[in-house]
């Protein structure tokens, strides 16, 4: 009996020991799966009060006579329904084809400035996979527009685009003589060229950067079996590295296209609060209905069209190319 009980006791030890681990063990594990979450939840909290909140805040706006007479009780403004959207989108009223003018330069000014980052990205990206002296310098140079602040990167374009002592015009007329007389660069016309300019040059190492990152997994065997079956450099770029960037150039152009429709700091200190016709983007123009007429009602409701027409073209984008690599493969 005494042999018996003896060896029962270091059982019921035992089971009495992993009775109390299995707590530990779910505890430590709960402690493991939570603390990811805990870590991302002021970021979240910050992203809810920067973003999510004053979109909530713009719609209900949108729905409201918000004017000056409002501003210091905006809560207290009447209901106007959709009034403000129908104004923003009657083309035959002054508000709206004012709006339809400036959402077509938005557009044109995109495109153009879209593929030209794109072209000239790829193209440096391409020509640095050599090697040669000073290509690390060289790399460092290009990244440089990018690097730089965005205000003190337009600011330096304004002097240069000065009408009397700027150096594109010291360049172009005093210089080239291409011109007959100095150009104004930041009104009229030519506002357009300016703004595209600053743009591209701003926006085109971020593309650079992107190709030269997904260059760097497309095997060199590739070439050099190209190479040795007799395909040239642009046999070589048409049938493998553009194929091989494919899924980097999707996301590259998504990218660029979103930040340059939404470009508000290159034209804003570029041109002032007021932006010349050629130039009125519609991020300036939905700022100067809000800010300068004192109708937040209607800069609201453009700013809702303007995000569902960016949702819209965003997932639009995504299925035409979700359904281009589901063909491929």
């Amino acid at each position: 009996m005494t042999t018996t009980a003896q060896a029962e006791r270091p059982a019921v030890r035992k089971s009495t020991h992993g009775a109390a681990r299995g707590p530990r063990r779910r505890t430590g594990r709960v402690r493991r799966v939570g603390l990811p979450y805990l870590l991302l939840l002021p970021a979240l909290l910050l992203e809810l009060l920067v973003h999510l909140v004053p979109m909530v805040i713009g719609i209900v706006m949108s729905f409201k006579e918000l004017t000056q007479f409002y501003i210091r009780d905006w809560g207290a403004a009447p209901w106007s329904a959709l009034d403000n959207y129908r104004v923003s989108v009657d083309f035959d009223a002054p508000v709206g084809e004012a709006l339809l003018h400036s959402f077509l330069v938005t557009i044109a000014f995109t495109l153009l400035s879209v593929v030209l980052c794109w072209l000239i990205g790829t193209a440096a990206a391409v020509f640095m996979q050599d090697t040669f002296r000073g290509r690390g310098l060289l790399r460092a140079l290009f990244l440089v527009p990018y690097a730089l602040p965005v205000y003190a990167a337009v600011i330096t374009w304004v002097f240069m685009f000065q009408h009397d002592n700027g150096l594109v015009n010291h360049v172009l007329h005093d210089q080239l003589g291409l011109t007959d007389k100095p150009s104004f660069w930041l009104i009229g016309d030519n506002s357009f060229i300016a703004l595209l300019t600053v743009s591209v040059w701003k926006g085109w190492p971020f593309a650079f950067l992107i190709v030269m990152a997904g260059l760097q997994n497309i095997p060199g065997e590739l070439y050099e079996a190209a190479a040795l079956d007799g395909a040239g450099v642009w046999q070589r770029i048409r049938r493998i590295t553009l194929p091989s960037l494919r899924p980097v150039n999707q996301v590259l152009v998504l990218v660029l296209f979103l930040w340059t429709f939404n470009d508000f700091n290159t034209p804003f200190v570029l041109f002032g609060r007021t932006a010349p016709e050629a130039a009125d983007l519609i991020s300036v123009h939905i700022y100067q209905a809000s800010f300068v007429t004192w109708n937040f009602g209607t800069g609201s409701a453009m700013s809702v069209l303007l995000l569902l027409f960016l949702l819209l073209v965003t997932g639009g984008y995504l299925a035409l190319t979700s359904r281009g690599r589901r063909k491929a493969s």
